[in-house]
């Protein structure tokens, strides 16, 4: 008589696979994005964003046309590219992301997450390429994409776990900045799931000519925060 494996024992696979999400995408990963508002603070400090709806809608609009139609597109190509092994595809798409970057405070955001996931992703057991005099260092959606093919994380959620945890660190920011409680903190997530959903399933979509952000008031306000006076973010 065949033994009836226990529903719990069945599900390990997938207990392990969201596990590896929830890890990746966790605030308390040590890659320093509370460091970073993306021009966010700029916004604060000039009024553009003052409460809990103005904070939505600036967090919303950057989702769904920067992070949706450039972020997140370009992570599926890198997802496809670590997983088939596809160094030189990986890194043109790493550049690709980077030079799309408008000031350099986002290129420096980039670079800096990426380095510090790379480091723990090596500490973790990841292959990750070494250092290369001949090649751009790797940003963060390049390491992201490379984290989420390590640890077997389908395209789909690797995209939606991307965007989560943007918006989460955006939320958070705008919470110590505007300031804003908690509470609104956390309306403010729950109204921007359905969005981030939408973004990460049209990203399969958006063709490679068709690639890119248009968010022009973030592009400014990130510019402008490079002289702000006083500053609690480095972007």
């Amino acid at each position: 008589m065949a033994t009836r494996i226990p529903r719990s024992l069945r599900m390990r696979t997938g207990s392990t696979h969201l596990l590896r999400i929830l890890h990746l995408a966790s605030p308390a990963l040590p890659i320093g994005a509370f460091h970073f508002s993306q021009g966010l603070e700029y916004a604060v400090e000039v009024g553009w964003v003052k409460d809990e709806p103005t904070a939505l809608e600036w967090i919303t609009g950057v989702a769904r046309h920067a992070i949706g139609t450039l972020d997140l597109p370009v992570l599926f190509r890198m997802h496809r590219a670590a997983s088939t092994g596809d160094e030189n595809e990986l890194h043109r798409w790493g550049r690709f992301l980077l030079a799309a970057r408008e000031t350099e405070e986002l290129r420096a955001e980039d670079r800096h997450m990426g380095s510090a996931l790379a480091r723990i992703l090596r500490e973790l057991g990841a292959k990750i390429p070494g250092p290369n005099a001949q090649r751009t260092p790797p940003g963060y959606a390049e390491m992201f994409a490379v984290a989420c093919v390590h640890w077997n994380i389908p395209e789909h959620e690797a995209l939606q776990a991307y965007a989560w945890t943007w918006a989460e660190n955006q939320i958070l920011a705008a919470v110590k900045l505007v300031p804003l409680g908690q509470s609104a903190g956390q309306r403010m997530l729950h109204a921007l799931v359905p969005i981030l959903e939408k973004i990460a399933t049209q990203a399969f979509t958006i063709d490679d000519e068709d690639i890119g952000a248009c968010a022009v008031m973030q592009g400014l306000a990130s510019a402008r925060h490079e002289t702000q006076y006083t500053r609690l973010f480095k972007s």
